[in-house]
């Protein structure tokens, strides 16, 4: 029996170590239950590769000469990436040519008052008609104007506010796991200490190394998680900070030019109209090339969510995500955890032969002059418990001290008692050790056959997409107004202005003839 229960201390570190290595390829144990033979369909996924949002993604590729972009999405893959820029192309082209084609009209502008300084305007020129039509377009394209940044300046803080509670969701859920193997890694630490404490004499003498070991492994794993998450998690809050510092000036600068071009305009003050065109004609392209860079983000989160939705969808076929995140496939996982009840039901086996067989009875090998009522046997936390003769593992040992007695320095009782503190301690490191087993192991499962990362995904795809995929819309939609009302003022202000300037010309000739 003591060597039996020497044989599995040695064990179950090793086995921990299966949860915590991405590399597990098969499982521990040879002898498990029909339920975990992998089926056809299983196997027939695993060499299948399945395209996420193919639907979505099938756009043309500039890049590519026009064809459409069929692998589906892929973060790594540069003619997604290309593709999807591909879509904000004709907004970048927009704003080239506004750039090239107006900036050549102010040079012509420009070009006519210095050969032509004559500030006597033709005759005719004057139209009330063309006068009352361009106050009008230029009315409705400031409300226009100042419509957008109303939406620009709304959507940005919605987004803002959507992201941070994205961010501060896979944060919680980093740190969530990190403080988990956190206290794993205590948990058997705390074990050792006072395992090795004691003489336990049914251990392996390299028990102490195989739980530092374990130990090692996941302090390492917390921290790093730890680390990274704050770290990343620093540097994107201060890109939605930047981001929304630098919205909320584009759309107050453009409703600033905006209302001050429409009242210089109607104000007739020429240096200040034109002053504010240039500046403007500049504006409105900086405008455009940032509308691009959110609808290309737009898209990016659009086909991110989707793809999330199916990968949670299809956890046996193998996707581009699997670059990302490499999962062992659930099978192993099951078959690990499967592992783990049969370590767990025969470590209480021992304990429970220990004590019903040796504690319990007064034989010869084990007189330690024990008295008393009999130990209560440990329960096998997968079966039913009698509450009357049997504890959990997680009570054992507040139960047990009861029947511990005072020890001589021979080793014997000289109280009432089953166990001496020696003999109670032993059983009491290989009780927690098992009950860590029991209580961490389907939570190590999860991440290691990505079940956690699986419903992070389906919890973000359900709860956060949504308002994400919303607000880059609006602000897409914001700027994009924002830009094409601008544009047309800043044309409609050199009109308006020119024909406020006959009009006032018309109407002083008029006085004069009079």
């Amino acid at each position: 029996m003591f060597q039996f229960l020497s044989s599995i201390p040695s064990f179950f570190p090793l086995f921990l170590f299966l949860f915590l290595s991405s590399a597990a390829s098969s499982s521990p144990m040879h002898h498990l239950p029909d339920e975990s033979v992998e089926t056809n369909e299983t196997v027939l996924n695993k060499h299948t590769t399945l395209l996420l949002a193919p639907y979505r993604t099938n756009r043309p590729d500039i890049f590519n000469h026009f064809q459409r972009y069929t692998s589906g999405w892929n973060l790594t893959n540069y003619h997604y990436l290309s593709s999807v820029i591909s879509s904000a192309v004709p907004l970048i082209v927009a704003a080239l040519a506004w750039l090239i084609i107006f900036g050549v009209c102010l040079q012509l502008i420009c070009f006519c008052y210095c050969c032509c300084p004559s500030s006597t305007p033709p005759p005719h020129a004057y139209s009330k008609c063309a006068y009352v039509s361009s106050f009008i377009f230029l009315f409705l394209f400031t409300i226009a104007a100042i419509g957008g940044c109303l939406i620009l300046y709304s959507g940005q803080g919605k987004l803002h506010e959507s992201t941070s509670q994205t961010l501060h969701f896979l944060v919680n859920q980093a740190h969530l796991t990190a403080l988990n193997l956190r206290e794993v890694s205590d948990y058997f630490d705390t074990t050792k200490q006072v395992g090795l404490a004691a003489d336990l004499s049914f251990l392996p003498p390299d028990f102490g190394d195989q739980i530092d070991h374990v130990k090692t492994k996941l302090t390492s794993a917390s921290l790093l998680l730890s680390n990274k998450t704050d770290h990343n998690s620093h540097n994107i809050q201060q890109g939605l900070d930047t981001m929304r510092l630098a919205l909320i000036i584009v759309s107050a600068v453009m409703l600033s030019v905006t209302f001050a071009g429409f009242l210089c305009s109607l104000l007739g003050i020429q240096c200040l109209v034109y002053f504010l065109v240039v500046i403007g004609w500049i504006l409105v392209a900086c405008t455009f090339i940032l509308c691009a860079g959110f609808l290309f983000l737009h898209n990016v989160i659009g086909d991110t969510c989707v793809a999330m939705d199916e990968w949670v969808q299809h956890p046996t076929a193998h996707t581009a995500l699997d670059e990302i995140l490499p999962c062992v496939d659930n099978s192993t996982a099951q078959q690990t955890l499967l592992g783990s009840k049969v370590v767990i039901g025969q470590i209480v086996d021992a304990i429970d032969v220990f004590i019903s067989d040796g504690l319990n009875q007064d034989l010869p090998l084990l007189e330690f002059n024990q008295s008393g009522p009999e130990i209560p046997l440990v329960c096998n936390p997968f079966q039913s418990c009698n509450n009357l003769q049997q504890v959990t593992l997680q009570d054992a040992n507040a139960v047990w001290k009861n029947y511990t007695c005072k020890a001589s320095s021979w080793g014997r009782c000289v109280s009432v008692g089953r166990m001496t503190p020696t003999v109670y301690t032993q059983l009491g490191a290989l009780v927690n050790v098992t009950y860590g087993l029991y209580h961490y192991g389907p939570f190590l499962s999860d991440l290691v056959d990505c079940t956690f990362v699986r419903e992070t995904f389906s919890a973000i795809t359900h709860n956060y997409c949504p308002s994400l995929s919303l607000f880059t819309k609006w602000i897409y939609f914001g700027l994009l107004v924002v830009s094409v009302a601008v544009m047309f003022s800043l044309i409609l202000w050199i009109i308006y202005h020119t024909h406020h300037r006959h009009r006032r010309y018309t109407k002083t000739m008029r006085y004069i003839v009079i």
